[in-house]
């Protein structure tokens, strides 16, 4: 267990990838550009370690991309003076493999669960959704969630929930049917994950719809709600997929030219 008392945020970040049509996360460096016709995303879980319990938001790619596995986030852990076993609560804020493959891997030729004693909490109409498909993107893949619903410590949320008295989650769909708004809110530190309908820093003031969302001017609206409940009330945002500053606050707003930002920095033990 890390030694330290405070609460604080940080993010693991787990790599930057060139991700084309095809859907394989082909890893590149932080700086670089994606392949032409690509997307560039990185991925950033986040760690959230109170006195009481450690929460991952989202859990990174695992073993579904080039050269990525468990050992980056155990390495990332490792930091903070945590392990895998250290790990109380996962949330999820959709269930798309960069977010969700970090629950499982097979190092030793099977199965395992990535973080043992976690508690898993998941959007109940999201998840039967998902597990009532023949197939979820391909074989392996498929595999790979049938054994998380098989054992994982499963813990199912409602569309308004609130499993701690510090966290609650939202749905708000867009990218997703059943996307979700995770927020932490313990009356000192606050933050906000929206997985990919703030997505990056730069959607903040980027007024879009995406064709690649389950409901484009949803994603649009909520994403402007979002930004708005941030500046008002001073949550911390973390963009899951921005490559050099994911965690942010927003502390000015002009009409003309949208809000100002201010990098927050990830924590980093002494």
């Amino acid at each position: 267990m890390s030694q330290t008392e405070q609460t604080y945020a940080a993010t693991l970040y787990e790599g930057t990838f060139s991700v084309g049509l095809d859907k394989k996360f082909v890893r590149i460096e932080r700086d670089d550009p994606p392949a032409k016709g690509a997307l560039k995303l990185s991925l950033n879980p986040l760690l959230i370690h109170t006195p009481e319990r450690n929460y991952l938001f989202d859990c990174g790619i695992g073993e579904f991309g080039e050269d990525t596995g468990p050992e980056t986030i155990r390495q990332n852990l490792n930091d903070h003076g945590l392990t895998e076993f250290d790990i109380t609560d996962i949330f999820l804020s959709h269930l798309h493999y960069d977010h969700i493959g970090g629950l499982a891997h097979r190092e030793n030729g099977y199965w395992e669960l990535t973080f043992p004693d976690a508690n898993l909490w998941v959007s109940k109409k999201g998840w039967e959704k998902m597990m009532a498909k023949d197939e979820y993107y391909d074989e392996e893949k498929t595999e790979f969630v049938s054994f998380i619903d098989a054992k994982a410590d499963l813990h199912f949320l409602d569309e308004e929930d609130q499993p701690y008295p510090e966290l609650k989650v939202r749905k708000i769909g867009g990218h997703t049917e059943f996307h979700q708004v995770l927020l932490f809110d313990d009356g000192e530190h606050k933050y906000l994950q929206a997985g990919d309908v703030i997505g990056t820093k730069g959607a903040i003031n980027r007024k879009y719809a995406a064709k690649y969302d389950f409901e484009p001017k949803v994603s649009q609206q909520k994403r402007e709600e979002l930004a708005k409940l941030a500046f008002d009330e001073g949550y911390t945002i973390l963009a899951y997929h921005e490559d050099q500053n994911p965690l942010f606050k927003l502390t000015d707003y002009n009409e003309k030219t949208g809000y100002s930002t201010e990098n927050i920095e990830s924590y980093v033990p002494a």
